[in-house]
């Protein structure tokens, strides 16, 4: 026997988050959860299969011990993501705060890169194929003309995106209070009329 195997009888006793857990990669700390709620002599799929069987006399005491395996197992799963947002805040944090030179100069030598040498490298292209009347030269611009314009506006989009997401961070360093983006203001604007 599994934990797989459990996972119906589970929860068809109310716990659905726990009898999806226990089918998949987190199953033994599920089960170990399971366990503890029946009162099972150890943490394997037969010892809670037992406990099941036990309790499946009174099935409102096995679905009670059940539903607060889940109520134990949604608390950890909570606690767990309250962790990882913790941790990703803090990495956050460590990179706004950092004087580190690539974290401070990526933004603006993209900058630089895209507006002092791509595009001036691409219009100088095309102005020398126009001022030679090189045909071949302006038919491939014409016909990637559409993939250029896309191209160009993801990079200067990511590049806009960039100016003020950096604009953000430093007024969040000075004032302490992170600042709504854009998209959260049209998004508290079209709530607030309903």
């Amino acid at each position: 026997m599994d934990w797989n195997s459990l996972a119906k009888a589970v929860i068809g006793l109310g716990a659905p988050l726990l009898g999806q857990a226990l089918g998949g990669p987190l199953g033994s700390v599920a089960g170990q959860v399971l366990a503890n709620a029946l009162g099972a002599t150890e943490a394997t799929p037969d010892a809670v299969n037992e406990a099941l069987a036990r309790t499946a006399t009174d099935e409102a005491a096995a679905a009670l011990a059940v539903q607060q395996a889940e109520t134990q197992w949604a608390a950890a799963l909570a606690e767990i993501g309250k962790s990882q947002v913790s941790e990703v805040a803090a990495t956050q944090r460590a990179e706004i705060a950092s004087s580190d030179p690539l974290q401070r100069s990526w933004r603006p030598l993209y900058a630089l890169e895209l507006s002092l040498i791509e595009c001036p490298a691409f219009a100088l292209t095309l102005l020398h194929a126009l001022w030679l009347g090189h045909e071949a030269g302006i038919s491939g611009f014409v016909n990637l003309s559409g993939l250029l314009m896309a191209y160009f506006g993801a990079r200067f989009g990511v590049l806009g995106i960039y100016v003020s997401g950096r604009s953000r961070e430093k007024q969040a360093a000075l004032t302490g209070e992170v600042l709504p983006t854009a998209l959260s203001e049209v998004t508290r604007m079209l709530t607030r009329r309903r």
